[in-house]
């Protein structure tokens, strides 16, 4: 028999129970592992990608209580990926798992124009370094001036838990910008819909028409509130909804845009010295936690302020 490892990933196993006893496989994979069925379709399809104590079964058909049902996706790579030894932030890596730290200017994922120097070629390169076949599955983005955690799965299994785990707010997701000015009030929430702006579409503005975004806020601490010196906040905000640019537009939105974001700053009155300082949009991913899909345990991971977001910090105090 070939070497299983080398063609597959790890095996997703359940142990039929006493009450699952002439149950379907498909049955007892939804059930247990929360399996979709769109992978059992991909892993049916292999020798080995389904079966019930080791000899290939169907997806309709009948377990016994004891089985031992397994689940093998084949291994991928990112073929339209090119392998760039660039340096990576590695906050946490196993079987299942990738936790970077991105910094800002690096995009996540090759795009038109920009298919070099992204974090997927930096994370391909580093599989193809350790021997591991993977291909790059980002559970979601950062936009490529904001820096900080990023989750990326290395199975589509995992993909596909994290993404529901997602979609039902079971992420911690938890953010810090420095805005101008001081939210009022200093802790709330921003309900208000986004969509595009028709005329300029990579543009996204607060409309009736949009799609619901909801963003809650808490000022962390306030810089300069006097007649003659312009006031800024250091603001943690954490997500409801995940819409393109939602901190930057919501908080565009309640008259505090970011420090250094160029496409939703101040048309006037910016401070040179802190959008200098900052030398870019200052947004920061800090707080990252979930479930892990396998090991059914709480994760979380914290990235430190980068050393441009301490020196605006430092210079707004001053």
């Amino acid at each position: 028999m070939e070497n299983l490892e080398q063609l597959y990933y790890r095996p997703l196993v359940a142990l039929v129970s006493e009450a699952e006893h002439g149950k379907t496989v498909r049955t007892v994979l939804e059930r247990q592992l929360g399996v979709s069925r769109k992978l059992l379709s991909q892993v049916k399809l292999t020798e080995h990608g389904l079966t019930v104590n080791e000899s290939r079964a169907y997806t309709t058909a009948p377990v016994s209580a004891g089985d031992i049902i397994r689940v093998r996706m084949e291994r991928e790579v990112s073929e339209d990926i090119l392998p760039q030894p660039i340096p990576i932030q590695i906050v946490f890596e196993d079987d299942d798992l990738l936790i970077i730290n991105k910094p800002a200017g690096m995009i996540v994922h090759p795009t038109h124009g920009h298919y070099t120097g992204t974090l997927a070629n930096g994370v391909v390169y580093h599989w193809q370094e350790r021997g591991e076949r993977v291909r790059f599955r980002p559970v979601h983005r950062l936009d490529e001036e904001t820096s900080g955690l990023v989750a990326v799965a290395k199975t589509s299994y995992v993909h596909q838990q994290l993404s529901e785990q997602m979609q039902a707010n079971g992420f911690l997701k938890l953010y810090r910008a420095y805005v101008y000015g001081c939210p009022v009030p200093a802790k709330g929430t921003v309900d208000a819909p986004i969509d595009r702006n028709p005329d300029e579409p990579h543009i996204r503005i607060v409309t009736p028409e949009g799609y619901p975004s909801v963003t809650h806020y808490e000022t962390v601490k306030s810089f300069g509130s006097s007649m003659n010196k312009t006031a800024a906040a250091a603001v943690r905000l954490k997500l409801e909804t995940g819409r393109t640019h939602q901190i930057r537009v919501h908080m565009k939105h309640i008259g505090c845009p970011l420090i250094g974001d160029k496409m939703y700053g101040p048309e006037q009155g910016a401070v040179e010295a802190w959008e200098a300082a900052a030398g870019r949009q200052a947004l920061h991913a800090e707080i990252l936690g979930f479930t892990h899909p396998i090991t059914k345990q709480w994760m979380e991971w914290q990235a430190s302020l980068p050393p441009e977001l301490v020196l605006l910090e430092r210079t707004l105090s001053e």
